[in-house]
This record gives structure tokens, C-alpha cells and sequence, in this order.
């Protein structure tokens, strides 16, 4: 043993092991490395030789006997109903039934998909429901010729440690050096530190930052061999691993059928392998994805809280110094056409995954490692129960181009380090610098790429900086593109010119300029020169709508104010009955038109029980066809408020006496003006407008 081995042993007693034992048993099985572990970790967790090769030998043998292949099932079987009950390791599945109103379970290597399960067993493990865990499991045969299943549950005892200890893990972790720790989880995952370069090792250790960071999403794609779906397969039982295929709303988000929320509400990170082959049926799904990335938050009939981290993992077949230097392309074209710049700008972190060598014996470690439940454990309880963020945001300044979310993607990446390498104490200035200067890079890969699709300057502010302790400025570069000027100063279509469709915006779309008609006059030039379009400065007006009078929209009365705003705030009591929700529908369209704004924030009341309900969902309707347009829409109920008020994050407030309500119902829904607000006559209401 090395001297970081002796350390780990004397430390650690009883929690580490050699991982060269792994790999000897590893490629003979198809079993996740936690499962291979459990049992090593319980016959041979020992620096006696002899004690550890019969401990392989028990190892062996107990998978001999209990781990069933796929095409040994029948036998598998067969020795149940001989012998009466057997120990099994495998997945177990639980599925509910509702033709039968019951629950059956299934094992995956066992090929039975109708096993009797008790209640206790899926109550308990709220997992087997959604994706099944590996257990050890004992079947039992059922003799009973009237009943419609041939074996059932007996017992069922999920493969991890039953008892873990922050405190010791934390005062364990108080006997290292921060780069003896880096050793130490790189080991547990089975790779040789000595053999990796200190930037490789980084980036191994960035793969981890979704297992301890809630609501943290991040991409890594590269190519294929490098072990990029490992952590989320093999490392961790509270991480899953899901092809596209299952990207579905009801089982990763809210099944409304079951009443039940999907993957993301049962494991700590949902990761997607091959992303750039995911298929999406319903548009929905995406919606609703942005949402969750966005807050952990989601509206389905049902608002949803999740901490589950999403992580997106897939091939880069193109050449990347080809890619950061053409016009055309960019890093993310391998992902499918529905992830459009809303889904990449939640991405906290894109891990260069081109830079990570190909699985090779000669990075593989002989030397001891944490068992892998044992970390897996560890960093699923500061996933649960630690908050770095606030000590993050004390210590960090940037510089003026990181905006709001990069500065929200930046921080949860160098928490995730935190915990990961500082589980207790704090680095180093140095130490701290470096986590800062890797979160931002990770963060400019992703902001670059925007950037390059996009037609305008909205993520042009591409140099990203800190500022050191000695207060100079470091702007951060990605080594891929730092002197590639494709990617550095992109060329800007023109809005006029068709974009192609991958970029995600509509040719449709696009409005010249983007102004406001209210707030425009046209001079006129010389001849054959196309008139100037000049943006009057908008004003503080007062004024009265008379009683009858028509002319008067949500547009042109809010439109020209909206110039710039990217959140409303709308505090108005009555927006409670049938007409009064469609009025504010129409707010709703009014907004969309100014095209900058992304957050609406109602506060409005009501008066019972029943209207709170029919409130609750006519209002939910909206907020997901408007997620559809990439606005988050947030309802507060208050029974009690009186105030009327419009207020824009640009400095305007506007005050309408009668709040939106101030239209005379239509006599017939068949006159003028039952659709068109701005000839619809009005009831007598003072509007005031004004800077705060």
C-alpha cells in the first residue's frame, strides 16, 4: 500500500477497498459496480491477502448462486418452485395494474412479470415505482393452484449501506489534503489520478456535480467510449439512466392519470443518455423541461416541487477545431431540433467531453477507493441536506458581462465542487479560484454556442470574468475557441434574411424592430432611400376614459411601456370571473407582443372555495400554453387585497382604477367589439402612468 492507501485504510476503516478486486470480477458480469461493491465490501473489506481471496471466492460464489443471467431465467424459475424460496440480486420493478386494481412486480433477469408483491415493500421504496432498484430479493413459490401468480416476495432489502455518518465522513475528510481527496474520489470510480492530467481530473470531477447539487443541468458531449453514462448507471443508486425513447411528460415529470409525479420526484439525477437521439411526441414535454430547469418547479393540473438534477450526456462525432471555426455549426448541433436556446441556457455547465481519454486499462487503479455506496451515500446527503450557495455568493465578485443565469449556472457548479472536495472547511483562495475560473468556463462553452445561433446581440456579452483577491479582473476562456473568431465575433444575420430552422426561430416571428406603433414616428428621407424609424421618449401620462368611449387596448394603453421590460407584476382583486380571466388572457397576448418579456406575476383574490378551484384551473390552462412561449406565469391568491397595479422590471407603473375590468359587457357576443377590445366600448376609469 501506498501512503495514500494507509491513510485511507486507517481512516476510513471498513469503508474502503481495492478496486483492482472490481475490476477482476467487473468484466465477467453485467451487475452495477454498487451491487459488486455491497458484496465486496461485506466478504472482502480486509488488507489480509488471504482474507481477501476468500473473500473473492464468497464474492464468486454468491453470484454464482443468486445473480441470474437473462438466459438462465427458466432455470432461475425452476429452482424457486423445487426448493420453495431462493435469495436473488437483481431489479426489482413495480408496476400498478389498473384493469386488475392491484400491483405486480418483476425482476429483471427472472422474466416473470406477475410476482406478488406486499404493500410494505413499494410503500417503503418509493423507487420500485418509478425505474425499480437492485435489492436483494427472495422469491418464494406459491403452491396455491387457485391463484393466478406462481411466486411472490418474501423479503426485500435494497442494495445500500443501511446506516450513514456526515459527521464521520466529515472528519475523516479533515485528514486529507484537498489534492489527496481529488485521489481519493477519482480511486472510487475506479481511475488512477497519476495517470490524468489536473485539468482531465477536473472534469471528472464535474461529472459528479449533478449527484450532490440540486436542479443542477449540465451537457458533456464527446466521444463514444469515455464513460460519460457510468456515473449515472453504475455509480450511484440515486442516480437513472434513461434512453430518449422514455422522455416522456408523464414519466419524467407528472403522470395525471395516476395522480403521481414521474422520475424526476424519486431520484436525485435523471440523466439522458444519447441525447441527440431523443424523440419527442408530445411538444409539451419541452415545455414543461424548461420550467423544472429553469426553478425545480412545474404545472401539470398540479404544481410540482423536484430537486432532481437533469444531466444530458451523448456523441460529438464532428471535429471540434472544424466546428468552433465554422459560420455554420456550433457545439450543440448533435442535440435534437426541439432543444432550442431556452433549453441550452438553462445548462449550468457544458463539460468538454473531447478532452477525456477513452476507457483504457492503463487509466484503471490498483489502489484502494471509497466503496461506491459509501460516496454515493455521502453525496446524496449534501444533496439533501447541505446549502453552499450563500457562502458561494459572499465570496465570488464578477465581472459586468456574467448576467442572471450565468451567475445562478456558475455558482451551483462551484457549490457542487464545494461539496464534493470540501464537504466541511473551506479551500483556499487559491483552491477557490480555480473552482470559479472552471465554473465559468464550463459556462462561457455554453453562452458561446448561443451566441452564435442566435441572429442578434441577446448573448453577445460573451467574456465572462471574475475578479481575483486582488481585485484584477480574469476573464476566462474556453482553450477550444479561444482564437477561433467564428466563435469569438460570430457574423450576425440580418432579420430580414431566412434563418434556418434549427436555430428555433420562426421567420414569422420576427418584427421589425421590434417597437411599439404608439411610440414611433417616420421621417421622411431623400428620394429612394428607405424612411428612418425614429423611438419617441416615452412619457408620464394622466388621463380619463370616458364613459362609452371606444379606441382604448390593453396594447395601446401598456404596449409602448412594455419597451425593454422582461417581468410584469399585475396586482388586480378581480380576476376571478369567466370574463375577467378571458380579459386578462387578452393582458396575457397584449404582453407577448412586446417580445422581451419572459416572467408575468399575477396577484389577484377570490371569494370561496368554489372559485378558488374554477380560478386554479382556468389559470393554469394559461400558464402552460404561455410556457409554450417560453413566459413563466406565477399566480399568488390573496382573499384580502384591494390594490390595483401594473409595475414593469424597465421603471413604469400604470394604474387603472377599474384594474383591467374596465369594458362594458358586450349585448351580444355577436356585435362589434365583442373581440376586438379596442372597439369595444369602455366604463368610466382614470388611468395614471408614471415612473417609481
Amino acid at each position: 500500500m501506498n501512503e495514500l492507501d494507509q491513510k485511507l485504510t486507517a481512516t476510513f476503516d471498513g469503508k474502503v477497498l481495492r478496486k483492482d478486486l472490481l475490476h477482476r470480477i467487473k468484466k465477467g458480469t453485467n451487475v452495477p459496480t454498487f451491487v459488486l461493491e455491497f458484496l465486496l465490501a461485506r466478504f472482502c473489506a480486509s488488507d489480509d491477502q488471504a482474507e481477501m481471496d476468500s473473500g473473492m471466492e464468497a464474492v464468486l460464489a454468491s453470484l454464482q448462486d443468486n445473480y441470474v443471467k437473462p438466459d438462465e431465467a427458466n432455470a432461475a424459475q425452476s429452482k424457486v418452485a423445487t426448493k420453495g424460496k431462493h435469495r436473488f440480486i437483481d431489479k426489482v420493478h413495480v408496476r400498478y395494474v389498473e384493469k386488475e386494481k392491484r400491483h405486480w412486480a418483476s425482476l429483471e433477469n427472472f422474466n416473470s412479470q406477475r410476482i406478488a408483491i406486499g404493500e410494505k415493500f413499494y410503500r417503503d421504496n418509493d423507487r420500485l415505482l418509478e425505474g425499480g432498484i437492485w435489492a436483494e430479493v427472495t422469491l418464494a413459490h406459491n403452491a396455491i393452484e387457485e391463484d393466478d401468480y406462481a411466486f411472490y416476495i418474501e423479503d426485500l432489502r435494497p442494495i445500500q449501506i443501511s446506516r450513514f455518518d456526515f459527521e464521520r465522513y466529515c472528519e475523516g475528510r479533515m485528514q486529507f489534503t484537498r489534492d489527496e481527496w481529488i485521489a481519493a474520489i477519482l480511486r472510487t470510480v475506479g481511475l488512477e489520478p497519476t495517470k490524468l492530467s489536473k485539468r482531465v481530473q477536473m472534469h471528472f470531477i464535474a461529472r459528479l456535480a449533478a449527484l450532490v447539487e440540486p436542479n443542477y443541468n449540465y451537457i458533456e458531449l464527446g466521444p463514444r467510449g469515455t464513460g460519460k453514462s457510468y456515473f449515472f448507471s453504475e455509480f450511484s443508486p440515486y442516480a437513472t439512466l434513461i434512453s430518449g425513447g422514455q422522455a416522456t411528460k408523464s414519466a419524467l415529470f407528472y403522470n395525471n392519470a395516476r395522480r403521481k409525479v414521474g422520475l424526476v420526484g424519486f431520484w436525485d439525477t435523471v440523466a439522458f443518455d444519447e441525447v441527440g437521439g431523443i424523440k419527442v411526441k408530445d411538444p409539451d414535454t419541452i415545455q414543461i423541461m424548461k420550467d423544472f430547469m429553469a426553478n425545480g418547479r412545474f404545472s401539470r393540473g398540479a404544481e410540482v416541487i423536484a430537486d432532481a438534477s437533469l444531466s444530458f450526456v451523448g456523441n460529438f462525432d464532428l471535429s471540434i477545431n472544424q466546428v468552433v471555426n465554422s459560420v455554420e455549426h456550433d457545439l450543440f448541433q448533435p442535440l435534437p431540433a426541439e432543444f432550442d436556446l431556452a433549453i441550452m441556457d438553462r445548462f449550468a455547465a457544458y463539460i468538454p467531453g473531447w478532452e477525456m481519454p477513452k476507457n483504457s486499462s492503463e487509466f484503471l487503479t490498483n489502489s484502494y477507493g471509497f466503496i461506491t455506496d459509501y460516496l454515493a451515500e455521502a453525496f446524496h446527503y449534501q444533496f439533501k441536506h447541505t446549502n453552499r450557495y450563500e457562502e458561494v455568493t459572499k465570496r465570488i465578485r464578477f465581472g459586468k458581462s456574467v448576467e442572471g443565469r450565468d451567475e445562478k449556472g456558475i455558482k451551483k457548479t462551484i457549490c457542487a465542487f464545494l461539496k464534493i472536495l470540501h464537504p466541511v472547511g473551506v479551500p483556499t483562495d487559491e483552491e477557490f479560484e480555480e473552482y470559479v475560473a472552471y465554473a465559468i468556463e464550463c459556462r462561457r462553452r455554453v453562452k458561446e454556442q448561443m451566441n452564435k445561433r442566435k441572429p442578434d446581440d441577446e448573448f453577445a456579452r460573451i467574456d465572462l470574468s471574475f475578479l481575483n483577491t486582488q481585485g484584477q479582473e480574469v476573464v476566462v476562456y474556453c482553450p477550444e475557441s479561444k482564437d477561433a473568431p467564428a466563435t469569438q465575433q460570430p457574423v450576425r444575420r440580418q432579420l430580414n434574411e431566412k434563418l434556418a430552422p434549427e436555430r428555433g426561430v420562426a421567420e414569422d416571428a420576427i418584427q421589425e424592430l421590434r417597437v411599439p406603433e404608439a411610440a414611433i414616428r417616420v421621417e421622411s428621407t431623400a428620394p429612394n432611400v428607405a424612411p428612418v424609424i425614429v423611438v419617441d421618449e416615452l412619457v408620464e401620462r394622466h388621463f380619463t376614459v370616458m364613459y362609452g368611449e371606444v379606441g382604448h387596448s390593453y396594447e395601446s394603453i401598456i404596449g409602448p411601456y412594455l419597451r425593454g421590460a422582461k417581468t410584469v407584476i399585475i396586482e388586480d382583486p378581480y380576476i376571478r370571473l369567466h370574463h375577467q380571466i378571458q380579459n386578462f388572457v387578452r393582458f396575457c397576448e397584449s404582453v407577448l407582443k412586446a417580445g422581451t418579456v419572459k416572467k408575468i406575476n399575477l396577484i389577484t383574490g377570490y371569494d370561496d372555495n368554489t372559485q378558488l378551484a374554477d380560478i386554479t384551473e382556468k389559470l393554469g390552462e394559461l400558464q402552460q400554453s404561455l410556457l409554450e412561449m417560453d413566459v413563466v406565469l406565477e399566480v399568488k391568491l390573496n382573499p384580502n387585497m384591494h390594490d390595483r397595479e401594473i409595475r414593469m422590471d424597465n421603471g413604469w407603473v400604470i394604474k387603472i382604477g377599474r384594474g383591467l375590468d374596465f369594458y362594458q359587457k358586450p349585448g351580444s357576443w355577436f356585435e362589434v367589439g365583442a373581440n376586438d377590445l379596442s372597439l369595444r366600448k369602455c366604463l368610466e376609469t382614470k388611468v395614471d402612468i408614471f415612473r417609481f
